[in-house]
């Protein structure tokens, strides 16, 4: 039975590269995003590319509803191989307009749905002595940015993964986060940056990368350099 991946997150950019990444390598894929017609059309794309893949619309910030998600997934493919988690809420909020309230909205996306997730799938990684948990997140977790305060929660998210990643890492279950200081391309974020740029409009200096390189960092990460991090650039 050929191994799997559960993309939570399937977005356009980084979470649809990640699927694509993997199911070239022959991984069954399971797709999960909020949005039916977008996940739908990428289903469509790796199945005529002879992938085996499967889609599940989820309010991933229901952490309440993850159990039934997990037999959901159970129900595709059995107990994942591995976990990509590429969700985060909007953290670009100025630390000025920062509220408790704000912290705890960004919370059940940045911290608690993944830690639901980790509850659900890692004993039978554990079991099996090998499997993976990978997260992509922004470089806003790294560095305190003044307008993208949100971070705060993934700095949080980091330090979970970077405490799961010791603890695990003897058992066979690898625990890795990449760490974006870039505007990924094919995202809204980019094309926003570019119709600004158009315009004549100011536009903050920072790179741009393909998200299909990311896929593969992180592809790396999990079977060749098994790195805790990754940053980019």
């Amino acid at each position: 039975m050929s191994k799997s991946i559960v993309v939570l997150g399937a977005g356009p950019g980084l979470g649809q590269a990640v699927a694509h990444r993997y199911a070239r390598e022959g991984y069954s894929v399971v797709l999960v995003a909020r949005r039916k017609e977008p996940l739908d059309q990428l289903a469509e794309q790796l199945a005529g590319d002879g992938a085996r893949v499967h889609a599940i619309v989820a309010d991933l910030a229901d952490t309440d509803a993850i159990p039934a998600l997990a037999d959901r997934i159970r129900a595709t493919t059995g107990d994942p191989d591995v976990l990509y988690y590429g969700v985060s809420a909007d953290g670009f909020v100025p630390v000025l307009d920062l509220t408790p309230q704000r912290v705890r909205d960004l919370m059940p996306l940045g911290v608690s749905t993944l830690l639901a997730l980790v509850q659900a799938f890692l004993p039978a990684m554990i079991a099996r002595g090998d499997g993976a948990i990978l997260s992509a997140q922004g470089a806003s977790a790294l560095h305190g940015n003044p307008h993208i305060a949100g971070g705060v929660v993934l700095a949080a998210q980091r330090n979970y993964l970077q405490a799961l990643h010791a603890a695990v890492a003897d058992k066979g279950v690898h625990v890795g986060g990449l760490f974006i200081g870039a505007a990924i391309e094919h995202t809204p974020f980019h094309a926003q940056m570019e119709a600004a740029r158009a315009a004549g409009d100011f536009v903050p200096d920072i790179p741009t990368v393909d998200p299909a390189h990311l896929a593969d960092l992180l592809w790396g990460m999990h079977n060749t350099t098994r790195q805790a991090e990754i940053t980019y650039p």
